[in-house]
């Protein structure tokens, strides 16, 4: 075409039509995000500067931080929650993720038999209400009631059991399992889904270089499915250091026994809201909330910045 040609010029100068229907469509989900998350983050964030001195609700900048990081009464609380929540994240990095990619490696071998099955009963508990499981797990390991006992005494581990839930050392370990066991099905779904997603040709190459079995795994899909890994890495990272509703339902707002289960979330409780004789302190939960908010901006931006790029190479 000669783009001195009148057409040829016609043609150009026609614009393109404006799609206005993508706004319409995304404007009532921009809209109900921005008013339940964006607004309460901004103002929780504006909070977290603002104190009552005196009477008056004053701008008091990086006060709160400093009563947060250095009065004793606040900083010991403060680090034991946070101690407490990175605990929580390693044992699911531990236990929860290396579990849910090993289900997920079996689950995608072909020949297997009832994998349908399978698939839908680990991925169940997912599903649960946390006050159920909750509920049924305190009822499972209680030393009164519980039916843990009987089923170590069956196949002669009796010894075993004793009230994890109610021991300093291993309350926040025998919760995080409690988690782990809920939660297991979304890493290994999705991990499951990257394996289907290896293209055929690379899995019959391997096979054509004698590469099969478990030396499979390791050597080509492992490499191949790194992405995914990292996805579910930092979908756990993010959970854990919102988490909430389990260790409350199990052990209560206090975090017992002795704060052993307190994590961040449990401390923005009882500080925001108050509980028992401890009065709410707005200022002091949104400070602790600027915290957590700024831990989880921190490690979903090493993970976009560092470790993703890293990764690229192995994508397709």
């Amino acid at each position: 075409m000669n783009p001195s040609d009148p057409k040829t010029t016609d043609i150009n100068e026609i614009k393109r039509p404006r799609r206005w229907h993508i706004l319409v469509f995304l404007l009532p989900a921009l809209i109900v995000y921005t008013a339940v998350m964006i607004l309460p983050l901004i103002e929780t964030l504006r909070q977290s500067f603002f104190n009552t001195v005196e009477g008056q609700y004053t701008f008091v900048g990086l006060g709160n931080f400093k009563v947060l990081f250095g009065d004793p009464r606040w900083a010991a609380d403060f680090w034991n929650a946070l101690k407490n929540n990175f605990v929580f994240f390693l044992i699911h990095m531990a236990v929860q993720n290396p579990i849910g990619i090993a289900l997920a490696a079996m689950l995608s071998i072909p020949k297997l038999r009832f994998s349908a099955f399978y698939r839908t009963a680990i991925f169940l508990p997912t599903l649960l209400s946390f006050v159920i499981v909750g509920f049924i797990w305190k009822l499972i390991l209680s030393p009164i009631w519980g039916v843990a006992p009987s089923l170590l005494d069956v196949v002669g581990l009796k010894w075993l059991f004793a009230p994890w839930l109610g021991k300093p050392d291993s309350a926040l370990i025998a919760v995080s399992l409690i988690s782990v066991w809920q939660y297991i099905g979304i890493p290994m779904m999705l991990i499951y889904a990257a394996l289907l997603n290896i293209p055929d040709e690379v899995i019959e190459a391997a096979e054509c270089d004698g590469v099969t079995g478990w030396s499979q795994f390791w050597k080509i899909k492992l490499p191949l499915i790194l992405p995914a890994i990292g996805i579910v890495s930092i979908l756990t990272f993010v959970g854990n250091f919102n988490a909430f509703d389990l260790i409350y339902t199990v052990q209560g707002a206090l975090a017992g026994p002795d704060k052993s289960t307190d994590i961040l979330g449990t401390l923005l409780y009882r500080t925001f809201f108050g509980f028992q004789l401890q009065l709410g302190d707005r200022s002091m939960g949104a400070t602790i909330a600027a915290i957590m908010f700024l831990i989880i901006l921190a490690g979903v931006s090493l993970y976009l910045f560092v470790i993703q790029r890293r990764m690229r190479r192995y994508q397709f």
